[in-house]
């Protein structure tokens, strides 16, 4: 093997503070250019609303990352709340990124007498890491808290390369216990936290076993643990105070926070079940979810996004390509890095091993929802992708992909040139200076992610996911209730409401919250806000409207809690609401929870309070029995006190429903934002949630059929071209091409059963 070992023995190894700091502040940079401005899909918006009303997002509630989060959310930066969370994860990643620089640094100092080698290598390790795409994409929005988790993980495995160094210095004891304090602390801010754990415990039980027999180290160790676990316990106080957002609701305190109800075992079995996640009900380990190979290719499918985002199937020969590349350069990373220092490869190697394959059995996944599509439906598939859970993985094969880069570069350059030196007892080749630089364009592989990826990754125009909210919302008339079913279609509106103040008149209802005992506590609880016409849409103006009492559930805490999960219909069953016309007919079936509370809301709020059903829910009201009293207004359909009756806006299209032209008219026009914001981003990468773009094609085909057969050929044309131009924006327009217009407007007939729009339940 090649080397250009110094002719010292002792090394005089300084870290490169100053160009790790360079380094991180340049991925910083990076990170603000590319950075979105608003809040994102998926759990971007019930993060970004816990933080800055210090609420519990779902468990575990991730407490350290709140307090971090209401930190960044009250600083005078001079941007939006959702920004200032957003750099809160991007400052994090790119600290990630300066750590990764100095672990490769200092594996490079066994390997090369030079400074300016080694700053090179650790320059690859930052750029590579921050560019991964998962990495990228997760560090420009704060969409989960794993970039928090990422630079805690960063920095513990710096902590512990330097242990690893002088494991007998009078220091390393005190580096231990810190160490064992960021493992809490990160724990505190995501179970990943631990994820380190057993590295660190290989690297100690290798480098120096006896440090396991001193036991006042190991009581000092386990406190320092569990005190960086205490942000844990502001969840029941914060839970006690009855946030709008207050997940798994850890507290038996019903009525504000007391020292009796604290301090109780009610309190104890509640924080308990939402530490441990028991809401999620994962099978044990023993019980895969897949075979273990597609397991596997799970991660390796995600891995070869990294370098190369191709969303749309259009890279694929080269995306594999370079992924095999950055899996050898890695492989090659790793021999070196054994070669050439042992010393930290003792615990960088078993956290690769931690970070992929134990990863992977840990997490136990279903089949992805991109993989082996060829499968279909025949196999049971996760709601969505999960690459951001191998954020961690990816981030940290950086080190050893950027290794493998010098390798490379190394003995490309003795092929070039290289002299004989006697190091020791060994003669080895060492490159000549001119031979490096004669090379040197080989690390321009290192560019590949960031050139590839930027499309991909960058949100920095990307405002679609609050714009979406704000058509929802506004699609529901003063003080409405609406019926929400998953992720997409609650978390967003969670944002608009508590962070930007938009239309919190609208109580929104998830189908599958409404199955927790909590959630319906919440929507008891939650103040009847005033609505502001001024701000509201022009439609809404010049009317009055009559503020409600209390909540939609005319219930009290107690009976809202002896609602049973499910009631089984054997027999058909009818449901009437005294002083309208609604008479329901329930086929036989299994009545949830959520059910039943739909249901009760129409009993005691209805017509005083609007009730809507977000058009991301499909048929659900056909299920309950309601079909022929919905009307669609723009996003969502209106519940009736009566059949509609047919006229000039109030028509029957074919596949939707009822229609109500004018308001869906009035909405398309002067209200939604979101389309001209999806045109605006010219791209939807995640396929999983390209139910909203596509919720947006349909409701302009189906409003420009209406015009069209209404006699309005200029309106519709106008309405049908912007949700084409939508269509191919979002990357759905072969969606666009396979529909049709109704088939026709009915004034009379039975009412076809409306399709649902792939939207998803909430998941951990």
């Amino acid at each position: 093997m090649v080397t250009s070992a110094s002719a010292s023995s002792e090394l005089d190894y300084r870290p490169s503070y100053l160009a790790a700091g360079i380094a991180t502040t340049l991925v910083f940079l990076l990170y603000l250019v590319t950075l979105s401005p608003s809040t994102a899909m998926w759990d971007t918006s019930e993060y970004i609303a816990a933080a800055y009303i210090l609420g519990i997002p779902h468990p575990p509630g991730n407490p350290f990352f709140i307090l971090i989060g209401r930190v960044a959310t009250i600083l005078p930066l001079g941007v939006s709340i959702a920004t200032k969370v957003n750099i809160l994860a991007a400052l994090s990643s790119a600290i990630a990124s300066g750590v990764w620089f100095l672990i490769t640094e200092r594996v490079l100092v066994h390997w090369f007498p030079q400074r300016w080698q080694r700053v090179a290598g650790g320059a690859l390790a930052a750029l590579l890491g921050a560019t991964a795409f998962t990495v990228w994409s997760q560090s420009v929005v704060n969409e989960k808290v794993y970039t928090v988790s990422l630079a805690f993980f960063a920095i513990v495995a710096w902590l512990t390369v330097r242990w690893c160094d002088d494991p007998d210095d009078p220091k390393a004891n005190k580096l231990l216990i810190l160490v064992a304090y960021l493992l809490g602390l990160g724990y505190a801010n995501h179970p990943a936290g631990f994820l380190a754990g057993p590295a660190v415990a290989a690297a100690v039980l290798i480098r120096r076993p006896r440090t396991l027999l001193n036991w006042k180290l190991l009581l000092a160790g386990a406190a320092a643990l569990v005190f960086g676990m205490t942000p844990f316990a502001t969840q029941p106080i914060i839970a006690a105070h009855n946030p709008a957002i207050n997940e798994g609701e850890p507290t038996a305190c019903r009525d504000g926070l007391k020292f009796s109800c604290t301090f109780s075992k009610g309190t104890k079995d509640a924080f308990m079940y939402n530490f441990n996640r028991e809401q999620y009900a994962k099978p044990p380990l023993g019980v895969r979810q897949a075979p273990f190979s597609a397991q596997m290719g799970m991660w390796w499918l995600y891995f070869k996004w990294q370098w190369i985002r191709d969303a749309h199937g259009q890279l694929a020969a080269l995306q594999g390509v370079l992924a095999a590349i950055f899996l050898v350069l890695g492989l090659f990373g790793g021999y070196v890095h054994w070669r050439r220092d042992r010393q930290s490869f003792w615990f960088f190697g078993p956290l690769m091993f931690t970070l992929t394959i134990a990863l992977v059995v840990y997490m136990n996944f279903k089949y992805g929802y991109s993989q082996a599509p060829e499968l279909g439906d025949a196999v049971e598939r996760e709601v969505r992708d999960r690459d951001y859970f191998y954020l961690w993985s990816y981030s940290a094969w950086s080190v050893w992909a950027a290794l493998g880069l010098v390798f490379l570069w190394e003995s490309l350059a003795a092929l070039v040139g290289a002299d004989t030196v006697r190091v020791g007892h060994e003669t080895v080749e060492v490159p000549r200076r001119n031979s490096w630089f004669v090379t040197s364009p080989v690390l321009a592989l290192a560019l590949v992610p960031l050139i590839f990826n930027w499309s991909a990754s960058s949100r920095s125009t990307q405002t679609d996911t609050r714009d979406f909210a704000h058509d929802l919302l506004n699609s529901v008339e003063p003080y409405g209730v609406l019926v929400t079913v998953g992720d997409n279609d609650t978390f967003p509106l969670w944002y608009a409401q508590e962070v930007e103040g938009i239309r919190k008149d609208v109580v929104v209802a998830n189908t599958s919250l409404l199955n927790t005992d909590w959630y319906t506590r919440q929507i008891l609880r939650r103040p009847v806000y005033e609505y502001d016409a001024a701000k509201g849409p022009a439609i809404y103006r010049g009317r009055p409207w009559t503020r409600p009492k209390g909540p939609p559930l005319n219930m009290t805490l107690e009976q809202a809690d002896a609602v049973p999960l499910t009631v089984e219909l054997r027999e058909p069953q009818t449901f009437a609401k005294p002083g309208t016309d609604i008479v329901a007919q329930i086929s036989p079936r299994v009545l949830t929870r959520a059910d039943l509370f739909v249901l009760y809301m129409i009993r005691d709020a209805f017509p005083e309070r609007p009730i809507y059903f977000s058009r991301t829910s499909g048929g659900y009201p056909y299920e309950l029995g309601l079909g022929n009293y919905v009307m669609t207004q723009g996003l969502a359909r209106r519940l009736m006190p009566k059949v509609p009756v047919p006229g000039p806006d109030t028509l029957i299209v074919q596949g939707e429903g009822w229609l109500d032209l004018a308001r869906t008219k009035a909405l398309w026009n002067d209200v939604f934002q979101a389309p001209a914001s999806m045109i605006r981003k010219n791209d939807w990468i995640d396929k999983p949630s390209a139910g909203i773009p596509y919720l947006y094609v349909t409701t302009g085909i189906i409003l420009g059929s209406a015009l069209e057969q209404t006699g309005k050929p200029d309106e519709a044309q106008k309405v049908v071209a912007q949700a084409e131009r939508v269509a191919k924006a979002a990357k759905v327009d072969e969606i666009f091409r396979q529909m049709r217009p109704p088939a026709g407007l009915r004034e009379t007939g039975d009412v076809p059963a409306a399709q649902p729009v792939p939207l998803r339940a909430p998941q951990p």
